[in-house]
């Protein structure tokens, strides 16, 4: 890169926050994608640390000049590539906006896009109000979180992202900061350009904060783990859960070989000795009475169809084991682990989906573990390595299983997004049309293709 433009970075941002050493620049050049399929990063490039709004808008000023591709960088935990930088240029890393404010009268957070998901969760809770969603690990950004969308086991009762975000700061690939939405539950003033920042996935703009709403913190949460003896008797019963008017924060499904493995590398025990199939499910409401009558309902339609004597947490700690037993099973695996998937078809469909990844695992012979969010029909198979097969041989089978997922009525992601990884795989699930309409935004907003090039579109 140019002298000067270092300089003028250095200028912008101050010299202590422009970093050239290839060593502390290294854990920026890559995020949790599975390494057999993480995207090459450039190492040349620079990493810049802003503060503000203001200073990103001077930075882009620069690299949209110049045409230096820039490559916003959140927490670093999404898992298609989305923030690895693909070609040489800049790292803009949002971990210094790091502020957060609680507006406990229209129950609204304001935070900068480098406030962690674990910080937003304790400050809401300090206030007596909570954040619904978790979308995995904590040490995610909200940015980070808001541009790719993301979603999680608690996405059945009130959404993913999309859904709690009412208001982003956004800086412009050509330097413009657009103030969009607000602290309001209702707006219908024109086309929803918020929206189309939401999932973007840093190819648009660069979101630096975000006014996200919450909730009254609920009163009392039970979590029931229910064992069946077959993975059919669990998926079947979760059309039933949902039909039954009690909608769970949380509804996942595991199996006994996944959970056992991730409780052993945690120090935890999995609480469950029967079954070997499992549906996870929490309740939240606002008082116990209500909790424990709908945990009722649940129980019921489990032992109705198929289940052996639930168990019920009620303890705290207890139902954060379960949730940490379930969230590291991707941890336990991806040492081992190709390609981890989130195919979503409709949540009636998940057992026909499970079928169908069995059946390919068998004809290729490659053992293919699946769990996920059984509420909102998002599964996670995972490509496990088999000695001596080539990447052609594996992206055979990842084919496949897209293409279930599709005839199913689904999409090949459903929270991970596209990134670098999956846009090969883009024109199996959207039109043509579809994907130039997407093009003309793209260039719409970044005639110079800098903002994170490379993503999301084929």
């Amino acid at each position: 890169m140019k002298r000067e433009v270092v300089e003028e970075l250095r200028r912008i941002v101050g010299e202590e926050w422009v970093i050239t050493d290839k060593e502390r620049i290294s854990s920026y050049l890559v995020d949790e994608t599975a390494e057999a399929v993480r995207p090459k990063p450039s190492k040349n490039v620079v990493l810049v640390k802003p503060k503000n709004a203001n200073e990103i808008s001077e930075i882009m000023k620069l690299a949209n000049r110049e045409k230096i591709p820039v490559f916003p960088r959140g927490g670093g935990t999404g898992l298609v590539g989305g923030c690895i930088p693909t070609e040489k240029g800049i790292i803009i890393s949002l971990e210094r906006l790091d502020k957060i404010e609680i507006d406990k009268e229209n129950l609204m957070a304001v935070a900068e896009a480098g406030v962690t998901l674990g910080r937003l969760i304790q400050e809401a809770e300090k206030n007596g109000l909570f954040f619904p969603a978790h979308p995995g690990d904590e040490g995610a950004q909200i940015g980070g979180l808001i541009a790719c969308n993301a979603g999680g086991a608690r996405a059945v009762k009130t959404g993913v992202m999309r859904n709690y975000v009412k208001g982003i700061e956004v800086v412009l690939p050509t330097g413009e900061i657009l103030n969009l939405g607000g602290k309001l539950i209702k707006n219908n003033t024109g086309y929803n350009l918020l929206q189309l920042f939401i999932g973007s996935e840093g190819t648009l703009g660069i979101i630096t904060k975000a006014i996200i709403r919450l909730y009254p913190r609920y009163g009392a949460t039970l979590t029931l783990v229910a064992p069946f003896n077959n993975r059919l008797d669990a998926i079947n019963t979760v059309p039933k859960i949902l039909q039954s008017g009690v909608i769970p924060l949380a509804l996942e499904y595991v199996e006994r070989d996944l959970v056992e493995r991730s409780a052993e590398y945690l120090g935890l025990t999995w609480p469950c000795s029967e079954g070997t199939a499992f549906l996870i499910i929490t309740i939240a409401e606002a008082n116990e009475e209500t909790a424990y009558a709908q945990s009722e309902k649940i129980y019921d339609i489990c032992i109705e169809n198929g289940s052996l004597e639930p168990l019920v947490a009620e303890r705290r700690d207890e139902q954060e084991n379960i949730l940490k037993i379930r969230s590291e099973i991707y941890t336990v695996l991806k040492p081992d682990t190709i390609d981890i998937l989130d195919v979503t078809v409709p949540p009636a469909n998940i057992g026909k989906l499970l079928n169908k990844i069995e059946e390919i695992g068998k004809k290729y012979g490659i053992y293919i573990p699946a769990y996920g969010h059984a509420g909102d029909g998002n599964i996670h198979p995972h490509v496990m390595k088999i000695e001596g097969w080539t990447m052609d041989k594996y992206e055979q089978v990842i084919k496949e299983i897209y293409k279930a997922a599709i005839e199913l009525g689904g999409v090949i992601t459903g929270e991970h997004g596209i990134g670098a990884l999956r846009r090969k795989y883009l024109g199996l699930c959207l039109s043509e049309k579809e994907i130039e309409i997407m093009r003309e935004i793209k260039r719409l907003l970044d005639p110079n293709n800098i903002l994170n090039p490379g993503k999301v579109l084929p």
